[in-house]
Parts: C-alpha cells; sequence; structure tokens
C-alpha cells in the first residue's frame, strides 16, 4: 500500500492517507520536532447501533453492549489490563464510547511504538469470560445510577425522547441497570466480531513519526483478512415533527433547567454533510451566540445566565439542534425564540455579525489545530463520515449569510421545536 500525500496550505499540514488490504484506514499527520505522539484507534460502532445485519442475519442486542464492550476490551487473555500496561510504558490511554463511535487512544513522549503495538493488539484480541462480564455489571449500573440523579443528562434523554419515536437516539448509550443485565460474554464477542473488523475501523497517528513505519506496523498487528462490514438497521424513518412538544420533570435543582430542540435532516456522508455540519453551527452562534441580540436581550432582562448555550449535533443518520440553560421562565424563553427567528426571517442576519462570527468560527478552528491531540481525534472520526477536519477553515469560508437565514428559517418553524423542562416539585 502506498501512501497518498495531501496538503493542506491553510493549517500548515500535510496528511499521508492510506488504505491497508484488510480495508482499515490509516491517517497520519507527521508534526516534525514534537516530543509528544497521539494515537486513535477508532471503530465504527456506538449505543445506537443496536440492530444490524450481517451475512444475511439479523442481530438485535440490549441497549449498553458498545458501551460495555469498550470497558471490556482492555482486559488481556494472559490476565494482564492493557491500561496498566500502558500506563507503565509512561503513556496516558483513555477511550470512549458515543452514539456512533468507539475509540481508543493514547498519548505519549516515549515508547512510542510499543504503546502503538499495545493499542492495536488489545483492541483486536477480545477475551471476555462470564466472571468478568457479570462483575462489570455492577460497576456499570453505579455509572447508571449517576446519570439518572443528573438533572442535565436527564433533561437531555428527555428531549430526545420527545423529538424522536423510533430512533435509538434517544436511548442512553449507557444503557439501563436492565439491559445491561442482558449482556452476556458471547453477546459482547458477537458484536466484536461484527464490528472491530478493520474494515470498520479508522487508525489516526499525531507526532515526529514515518508514515510508512505506521502503515508497516498496523499490517504486523492486525489481522490480514477483510471482512464485511454489518449494515446498521436504525428502525422506521422519523419526520421533522417531534414526537411531543412539551415535557416537565421534577428533580431537585435550584433553578429551572431547559432544552429546546429540533429534529434536522442531515445530507448524505461526504462534504455536503460536512458544510452542514458547518453551517449548523455557525447559524446558532449568529442567532443565540454571546455576542447574539437575541442571547443580550435575554441575559440583561434576567432569563438566561452564563449556562446558556446552543449548537448542533450530527449522528447515526439523524441532526439535532439543541439550545438550553437555566431560565426562570423557559416557556419565555421559547417565545422570545421563535420571534427572533422570525424577525430574522424578514430582516435578516446582521451582515457585520456574520462576517465576525464566520471569522471566529475559523480562528477557533485554526487555533484547535494547534493541539494535535484533538485534531487526531477530529481526522479519526470525520472519517467514518466521509470528510476531512482539516478543510474546516475552507469550507467554513465558503458559507455565506444566506445560507444561514435559509437553516434558521427551515429548521426552527414553531411546530418543529419542542421544550423539555426540569424543575423542582412533585410529580
Amino acid at each position: 500500500m502506498t501512501m497518498l500525500k495531501k496538503d493542506y496550505p491553510a493549517t500548515g499540514d500535510t496528511l499521508y492517507i492510506g488504505t491497508a488490504a484488510n480495508g482499515l484506514r490509516i491517517r497520519v499527520l507527521p508534526k516534525k520536532g514534537f516530543s509528544g505522539f497521539y494515537a486513535v484507534f477508532a471503530t465504527d460502532y456506538g449505543g445506537t447501533y443496536r440492530r444490524f445485519r450481517l451475512d444475511g442475519r439479523v442481530h438485535d442486542t440490549p441497549a449498553g453492549v458498545a458501551h460495555y464492550l469498550e470497558h471490556k476490551m482492555f482486559d488481556l487473555p494472559d490476565g494482564d489490563n492493557a491500561l496498566t500496561l500502558l500506563t507503565r510504558n509512561g503513556a496516558d490511554p483513555n477511550a470512549f464510547t458515543s452514539s456512533d463511535v468507539t475509540c481508543y487512544y493514547f498519548h505519549c513522549t516515549r515508547l512510542f511504538e510499543e504503546n502503538l503495538r499495545m493499542l492495536l493488539h488489545f483492541v483486536s484480541t477480545p477475551y471476555f469470560t462470564a466472571e468478568t462480564v457479570q462483575k462489570e455489571q455492577g460497576i456499570i449500573g453505579q455509572e447508571i445510577h449517576m446519570g439518572e440523579d443528573n438533572p442535565g443528562n436527564a433533561n437531555y434523554y428527555q428531549l430526545l425522547k420527545m423529538l424522536y419515536r423510533h430512533h435509538p437516539i434517544r436511548e442512553k448509550v449507557i444503557g439501563t441497570v436492565e439491559s445491561i443485565a442482558e449482556i452476556t460474554a458471547e453477546t459482547l464477542y458477537a458484536c466484536h466480531a461484527a464490528f472491530y473488523t478493520p474494515k470498520n475501523m479508522v487508525l489516526c497517528v499525531a507526532g515526529d513519526v514515518d508514515p510508512e513505519r505506521i502503515q508497516a506496523i498496523a499490517e504486523e498487528e492486525l489481522p490480514q483478512e477483510e471482512k464485511p462490514v454489518p449494515e446498521v438497521l436504525f428502525g422506521e424513518a422519523e419526520d421533522l415533527l417531534p414526537a411531543e412538544q412539551r415535557r416537565v420533570l421534577n428533580m431537585p435543582v435550584a433553578s429551572p433547567q431547559f432544552l429546546i430542540g429540533a429534529k434536522l435532516q442531515p445530507a448524505e456522508k461526504g462534504s455536503a454533510l460536512f458544510r452542514q455540519q458547518l453551517t449548523a453551527s455557525l447559524s446558532m452562534r449568529l442567532l443565540a451566540g454571546p455576542s447574539s441580540p437575541f442571547y443580550n436581550r435575554l441575559y440583561s432582562s434576567g432569563l438566561l445566565n452564563r449556562s446558556f448555550d446552543a449548537d448542533a449535533d450530527f449522528s447515526t443518520g439523524v441532526g439535532t439542534v439543541i439550545l438550553g440553560g437555566e431560565s426562570r421562565d423557559p416557556e419565555a424563553v421559547l417565545k422570545a425564540l421563535e420571534e427572533e427567528v422570525a424577525r430574522i426571517g424578514r430582516e435578516g442576519l446582521d451582515g457585520v455579525l456574520f462576517e465576525r462570527a464566520r471569522r471566529a468560527g475559523i480562528g477557533s478552528a485554526l487555533r484547535s489545530m494547534e493541539d494535535f491531540d484533538d485534531v487526531c481525534v477530529s481526522l479519526a472520526l470525520d472519517e467514518f463520515d466521509g470528510f476531512c477536519y482539516l478543510d474546516y477553515p475552507a469550507v467554513m469560508a465558503s458559507i455565506e449569510k444566506r445560507d444561514c437565514e435559509a437553516f434558521l428559517a427551515e429548521a426552527l418553524q414553531p411546530e418543529r421545536l419542542a421544550l423539555s423542562v426540569v424543575k423542582a416539585g412533585k410529580e
């Protein structure tokens, strides 16, 4: 395999791109003279991938399997633990599971090749027993209970259930106490065999490294055969209207917490999806960011405080706009939001504010690219969506004011908005 070389003048980076014979995608970002190394090994498998078809057979799995599998992957057949071994080598390892990806990574300043081999080895070597799986149920069960006691977490999943009727994005990535009780060693082995195949994964490395050497190590450590990738089944298609527009959850909170959400229709994977994501993010900054007239007006009146935030999230074939924070009167915030969207529809966005926000977005991306830890993760995860994070400055610069105006007018129609509130009181 010969790696392709692509230069990015806006950031001064050169990315090496390759695909191994077994289907593994390899991305290497050389950083000459840097003392640190960063490696990310990720699989296109997350908490919403509960139902899938492989070799003509449909598999149904309990909620929480992807996260459970991530916890157990550090166990090695000889009794060692990869987390311990990597730490002993001076590495700082970790992992996370989201709705659509599981990611294992480490940072180190020495013994990089040894640590990289360990990363590739343990992620591709499943080892589960009935005893270790059962022991993990108690640990994850405690994590589930902690999440249930968190008002922000409870409000977030309440909003997703209000927006989505069928899509598994509405269920917690971690699962429930009941669902994880159904997970067995056989469940974990089956899901690992399906989703942890090299063709469904990406390896991204950043540091003072030789791209060809990274490729050679990956080929030495991973299975050589190319296996089929599962077809994930997310159920019935969702329309753009929420299943429910209002819901209140009573929990012990000092001030009411609220989330306003709306569903989006994502573009096809690739450059169109990347542009849509950046347009959505820029639009939300213009509508409700810290410098927006809407935020400053409501902040001055006491309806909002500094906890307020607004953004858009895209994953597993769905997109969601979410705005929220604390407010004494969430309904008044929703009404003011609808009025602001209507005003922008009549008058348009302020041109000066638009240019400032767009430049700020580009500047923020360029600053974040100085931290190649974050860049390495973004490169790996964006690969599953068919675009490259290093294209961020160029894509953001191509977005025009009218694109954001059209996005806000279409996405935030009153009938598409749902309001979820957590406040003190009795059920």
